[in-house]
Formats: structure tokens, sequence, C-alpha cells
């Protein structure tokens, strides 16, 4: 099989699964993207090849994007690994592969370490501590923020947050230039 069938395939599989998903029937989905039941059958089968004005209301309807649908598949690896900063006492296992909406990215990390420097920089950051206690330095300030208790601050601030009393993990939502100034040795 070519990859564009490979392509193919994967795309017929994918609008058959999330019409199932959603518990439409084929009259269901015809209906709601103007093509008739037995256009979108041989389209699932295999039986009719997928013309892109057919596809684009197909997704819509789907409540997907077309650029979703035929998404290749990747053979990337689904193990997040984290990544081990000795010297700031931070590991880091990042959630979101490519930034989210927003430009934003999750992250977990383990905090081992004290605040270090403060820096500051555009947007906002957003934590929650899941173990342990941080230490929040804003400015002159000296915020504890405990397991179950979030924070979320302007980045304006001169910022930096570390392990207060022993080991802390956190769950954080950074912008781009959280990102930058957070996940990255300075």
């Amino acid at each position: 099989m070519t990859q564009d069938g490979d392509l193919d395939g994967m795309v017929r599989k994918r609008i058959r699964g999330l019409r199932v998903a959603r518990g439409w029937s084929l009259d269901d989905l015809a209906g709601r993207c103007y093509l008739s039941p037995s256009t979108l059958s041989r389209i699932e089968t295999g039986h009719r090849r997928i013309a892109l004005d057919q596809l684009a209301p197909i997704a819509r309807a789907l409540g997907t994007t077309l650029d979703q649908l035929v998404e290749p598949v990747g053979d990337e690896d689904v193990v997040i690994r984290p990544e081990r900063d000795a010297v700031r006492g931070v590991t880091t296992w990042l959630l979101t592969r490519d930034s989210g909406p927003n430009g934003v990215t999750v992250a977990k990390m383990r905090l081992t370490k004290p605040a270090g420097e403060q820096r500051v920089h555009p947007g906002r950051d957003w934590f929650t501590v899941l173990s342990g206690a941080v230490e929040l330095r804003l400015g002159e300030r000296r915020v504890r923020v405990e397991a179950g208790q979030a924070a979320e601050f302007s980045c304006m601030v001169p910022h930096a947050f570390g392990a207060l009393d022993g080991p802390a993990e956190i769950l954080c939502i950074l912008d781009n230039e959280g990102q930058r100034t957070h996940l990255h040795s300075p």
C-alpha cells in the first residue's frame, strides 16, 4: 500500500470513528454535511474517492478541522521522558509536544532546590502544586503555595519559584515567554 493509500485509509477510519463515537448514523452525518448517506457510506468503505469539497464539510460536521482529519500518523514515541537539570534542581516532563492554543505549554515539574534568580518576561504564569510546598517569590513578597493550591501571576513582576521544605511537584501552564524562561537553562 502506498503512503497516499495509507493516508486515505486513515482518513476514512477517522470519519467513521468520529461518526460512531457521536452515536450518529450515516443519515445523521449526511444531514449535517449535506451529502447523501450512500456517498458517505462509499467514502467510509473506500468505494469512492474523497474529494476536498466533500472532506471540508464532513470535518466541520464532525467538529474537527480538515488539518486534524488528514494529519498523518507518526511513529514518534508516546512516552514522555523527563529532562533533568541538576544545576537548577528541576526535572521537567513536557506534557504538550507543540505549543497549544495561544502558544501555551503544559509541563509537570519536580523542584528540589529553592527559588533561584528572579526573572521578568511578558505574560502570565499559572501552576498548581501536586505535592510538597513551593515558595513563589514575587518581587519582595514570598508566598507559600502548598499541595492542592494554585498560583497565577503577572510575569512582569520579578518572580521565581522553587521547592520549600523538600521536593515539590507542580503542574504548570506557561506561555511562550514563560516556557523560554522556566523550562530552559539560563
